[in-house]
């Protein structure tokens, strides 16, 4: 609520949020079953959808207006590296630069002691650089803020996504009926340091901003399986 009642001095501000938390749904879209809304308070709503169904309820149904810009977060916890993948807050910017809207994604790097107000006045700040500066086409920005001071906060620093070191685990237990059940978990916070990465910069105590597209082909690759597959079957 932060963010929105900071935007809404000079901007028109929609919030359409889901009601429970939705880690890791990546860009799903609900299909099977009814979405439903409430208004908690004027033009602030929660729904039993994604973060990506958010999105499609604010620009379809709620905000009453094609919004100028999406912000997905701020996120409680970062998303960088491979991470962007599975986030629904990545997810919920991808959706509106599919829609033409001009999009970014906010994340915290912390997992609790959330410095939200200084996250706020950072996010401010992008707001008017992204209006000054308009967006390359079917690019969104992927931004994650360290939890730190904002007078500790060295700058921006246009990143590379980096690389996350995943030991995730499958735990097998039983319930009390006897029947099988699986916990997916494990200690994902490692990463390999590579100058530029956003781990990197965040690490060192810069707000990153990676662009990300739309277009997920290997271009570099196109030139190999060109040739791999240049015969008739």
């Amino acid at each position: 609520m932060l963010l929105r009642d900071s935007l809404r001095v000079g901007h028109e501000v929609c919030v359409v949020a889901p009601e429970r938390e939705r880690t890791c749904v990546g860009h799903a879209i609900t299909l099977h079953k009814p979405l439903r809304t409430r208004e908690i308070e004027e033009k602030t709503y929660a729904t039993n959808g994604t973060p990506v169904d958010c999105v499609l309820l604010g620009v379809r149904v709620l905000a009453g207006a094609r919004p100028d810009l999406i912000i997905s977060g701020i996120n409680k916890g970062p998303n960088m590296g491979q991470d962007v993948n599975y986030s629904g807050t990545v997810a919920a910017a991808k959706e509106g630069t599919f829609l033409g809207i001009p999009s970014i994604a906010v994340s915290m790097n912390a997992r609790r002691h959330y410095r939200f107000a200084d996250a706020v006045r950072v996010t401010e700040r992008i707001v008017r650089i992204v209006g000054a500066n308009p967006l390359v086409a079917s690019t969104f920005l992927n931004i994650n803020i360290p939890n730190i001071p904002i007078s500790e906060i060295k700058g921006f620093r246009v990143a590379t996504l980096g690389k996350r070191i995943y030991n995730d685990k499958v735990i097998q237990r039983t319930d009390p009926r006897g029947g099988t059940y699986y916990w997916i978990g494990g200690d994902s916070e490692a990463y390999e340091t590579l100058e530029g990465s956003d781990f990197w910069a965040v690490d060192q105590g810069y707000v990153s901003v990676t662009p990300l597209g739309l277009d997920t082909t290997n271009h570099g690759s196109i030139h190999n399986y060109k040739k791999y597959f240049r015969r008739s079957l």
